[in-house]
């Protein structure tokens, strides 16, 4: 069992809405190769797609998986105040309820948050996803922020609720830790997201244009929903390459065919002395080790 520091954590709440799919200002978008595509984005509830389920193959591009959730509550004062606070209080394994419509009571798990649209993305239940209305309101019992492992001073901890930690069930290796991932990405491959000043909320994408990578690293089965280890890559302040450094994330979204763009990862640990050791595992994915799903 890791040390932590659970017992000095705040649990709070934060509220958005589910919101509508969005169109961006061109209804097209233009492929990697100049090919102009229309398709699904994010925003939502995605009734067929959830964590657990391939991150690539679907004819879409930023697909959000199961509930996207916004704060639409904008504090005058302090811009998108409000749901800059849901994005980055909310964590990876918080519960989160549904409080209006059909499907009040319904309790879900957040799976990820999405950068530049600045959604928290939640699974629910597929019947679940029959009841809800785009405007429900979901409150998260955010908490996780501040989460520290007091023996691994190297390591930072983000974006995680300490239940999410216990099931993903990290390793002592020394003074590393081992940590459970289905793929290991080198930092070559990252692209939209890079250049940020925290990882917080958010997330940035790996890209998977070229074929001879995503053979030799393995990354054509994907899922969202998967842990997976970055390497050469330090999320300490911000995302930046660094030799040496690991980072660990979470699958958040689907693929997509605009350049620099794929399947984004949110941040759950970072070392930029390389303090973490990725141990690849099949089963390191939130659905299994949450149990949300049965059926894969």
């Amino acid at each position: 069992m890791l040390k932590t520091n659970v017992d000095k954590l705040v649990k709070i709440s934060v509220f958005g809405e589910v919101v509508s799919p969005v169109i961006g200002r061109s209804v097209y978008n233009i492929s990697a190769e100049g090919v102009p595509m229309v398709l699904p984005g994010v925003g939502g509830i995605t009734y067929n797609i959830r964590i657990g389920d391939p991150a690539c193959g679907w004819e879409a591009d930023h697909v959000e998986p199961g509930v996207s959730v916004e704060n639409k509550e904008n504090d005058p004062r302090f811009g998108q105040g409000a749901n800059a606070a849901f994005n980055v209080l909310s964590c990876v394994g918080n519960e989160a309820v549904v409080v209006t419509g059909d499907a009040k009571g319904a309790k879900g798990v957040v799976t990820g948050k999405h950068g530049g649209i600045e959604h928290v993305l939640v699974d629910f239940q597929a019947e679940t996803l029959e009841k809800l209305m785009l405007g429900d309101k979901v409150l998260v019992k955010a908490f996780g922020v501040g989460l520290k492992l007091p023996d691994f001073p190297q390591i930072i901890v983000m974006n995680m609720d300490p239940r999410f930690l216990k099931a993903l069930n990290p390793k002592p290796k020394g003074d590393k830790l081992e940590v459970p991932v289905t793929h290991i990405v080198p930092a070559a491959t990252m692209g939209s997201g890079l250049g940020t000043n925290h990882t917080y909320s958010g997330d940035y994408d790996i890209q998977l244009f070229d074929k001879g990578v995503i053979k030799k690293h393995g990354l054509e089965d994907l899922r969202l929903g998967d842990v997976v280890a970055i390497m050469d890559a330090d999320h300490s302040y911000g995302r930046i390459y660094k030799q040496g450094a690991v980072s660990v994330g979470i699958v958040v979204h689907t693929n997509c065919v605009t350049s620099g763009h794929g399947p984004g990862v949110t941040t759950l640990f970072t070392s930029s002395k390389g303090k973490i050791v990725p141990k690849i595992d099949a089963k390191a994915n939130i659905a299994t080790l949450l149990k949300l799903r049965t059926d894969i």
